[in-house]
């Protein structure tokens, strides 16, 4: 896979505002983001599109993908339930030459990182609380008690490996998690270009 240009990676458990600081930082021309598309084995939620949300996917297609290397990293989140990095993605968007951004739970985040460690900032997003993020997913209405309470779950695992990330961003007050954001980007996009090493495919 062709090298370009950095990776910045934000990575949290569901309902930590994740997804509300990405789309924040993709507003601001000074960055120079582009957004990293996932694909999905689930079916669309809501006023989910094809291609602008998720890229979605059979579950035999997807793993049609994996057989062929297509993925940058993938993992199934739960039985059947595949979420991936389609290497062509990352490659389209440093093409048009865009630093990309990644809206991606925890081990994705981290196999990418791994990956090309030279160029990537991995930002982990922190909840005020375990009981905060039930909350705060409650007040989604998207998803039944049991779906809920398997993201909790999951959340409490997910926080144990903030350690492993480059910087940690408590989302307590969402103004100022905005701000910290967008100046820990800024700082990282205008840093040195990242050196031209030879991580594997």
């Amino acid at each position: 896979m062709a090298k370009g240009g950095k990776l910045i990676i934000f990575s949290a458990p569901s309902g930590s505002g994740k997804t509300t600081i990405v789309r924040h930082l993709l507003k601001q021309p000074d960055l120079n983001l582009a957004f990293s598309v996932s694909a999905t084995s689930r079916p669309s939620r809501g006023e989910e599109k094809d291609g602008q949300h998720y890229y979605f996917m059979s579950v035999p297609e997807f793993k049609k993908h994996i057989k062929n290397d297509a993925f940058l990293e993938w993992e199934e989140v739960y039985r059947d339930n595949f979420y991936g990095t389609l290497k062509s993605e990352v490659e389209r968007l440093w093409a048009e030459g865009k630093n990309v951004i990644f809206d991606i739970d925890v081990v994705g985040g981290l196999r990418i990182k791994k990956k090309f460690p030279e160029q990537t900032l991995a930002v982990f997003v922190k909840p005020p609380s375990v009981d905060e993020l039930k909350i705060r997913l409650k007040k989604r209405s998207t998803e039944s008690e049991d779906k809920i309470n398997m993201r909790v779950a999951k959340a409490s695992v997910e926080l144990a490996t903030a350690p492993q990330f480059d910087k940690i961003i408590k989302n307590y007050d969402l103004e100022v998690a905005l701000k910290e954001a967008h100046a820990m980007v800024k700082a990282y996009v205008d840093g040195p270009e990242p050196a031209s090493n030879t991580a594997e495919n």
